[in-house]
């Protein structure tokens, strides 16, 4: 990163408080981890945006640095807090990008405040498992993804196998062990409780109501989100883009950074005012 381009950590104020890094200047660029990470997953995209934008990359609340807040927890929450973000930059409306669960926050909130989204990045997302199963199939999902940690096991032990499930087969071991230390240092219940809400939450519907210009991608080997699925999500949103990014998997941002920055690049800089260039 050029010396001049300097990573700030802040606190956005309210309860509950939320941890940001911020880099660069001009319009409003916010990302929005997935289930199992927090806000240094997208430290690969905060390093070729800042230099185009103001990039923000926050823990969601129960992550990394930012607080729990109380329970129980809904995405009316999540999305709240997004709009907090917005508020503390003074920013009207921002490019909003989302991973995986993140994805569905950032859905969630434009169909709630379509006014503050002025472009959308839905990377490995869906619509929930909500709108997949029925609500018996729905429970059991929940109950087995909570079984181990509610039998005495920490995030911790959980980790390796959990990183392996998500990533490509082919996935570098130094993406693997970030990933690993991403779930490694979830908050049990905090995870618990936001892992419930995720699993349960059935808002997204009537997408066609999605007018910001949408950029959907998916890893060519997302087993959560499969390609399939993700295309069909795509088809949901009148303004979107599809694309899929080989041999990545539902990380697709840690698994092939530069094809994923090439696209997130090539979809934002037209909307800054700025030109289009690989990275």
């Amino acid at each position: 990163m050029p010396p001049e381009l300097v990573v700030s950590t802040v606190r956005v104020p309210g309860e509950p408080r939320l941890v940001a890094d911020v880099c660069g200047d001009g319009e409003l660029v916010v990302l929005l981890h997935g289930i199992g990470g927090n806000r240094s997953n997208w430290a690969r995209q905060l390093r070729v945006l800042a230099p185009r934008c103001r990039a923000v990359a926050y823990d969601a609340r129960g992550y990394g640095e930012s607080d729990d807040g109380p329970v129980p927890l809904s995405m009316a929450d999540f999305s709240s807090d997004l709009g907090r973000v917005l508020d503390y930059f003074g920013a009207a409306r921002a490019h909003v990008i989302g991973l995986s669960m993140g994805g569905m926050v950032a859905m969630d909130y434009c169909l709630r405040a379509p006014v503050r989204v002025a472009s959308l990045v839905l990377a490995d997302t869906g619509r929930g498992p909500a709108h997949e199963f029925s609500a018996a199939e729905l429970e059991e999902f929940l109950r087995l993804r909570r079984a181990p940690l509610l039998a005495g096991k920490t995030p911790r032990d959980t980790a390796p196998a959990v990183a392996r499930s998500l990533v490509a087969a082919n996935a570098a071991p130094a993406v693997v062990r970030e990933l690993e230390a991403s779930l490694a240092a979830l908050r049990r219940d905090a995870y618990l409780e936001t892992l419930a809400v995720v699993t349960r939450y059935a808002g997204l519907v009537d997408l066609q109501r999605i007018t910001a210009p949408t950029l959907v991608l998916v890893g060519s080997e997302d087993r959560v989100t499969p390609v399939a699925r993700v295309r069909e999500l795509a088809a949901l949103i009148p303004r979107s883009t599809f694309a899929v990014i080989e041999r990545a998997g539902h990380l697709s941002n840690l698994e092939q950074p530069q094809a994923f920055n090439r696209q997130i690049t090539d979809f934002l800089l037209p909307l800054l005012g700025g030109q289009t260039h690989a990275q």
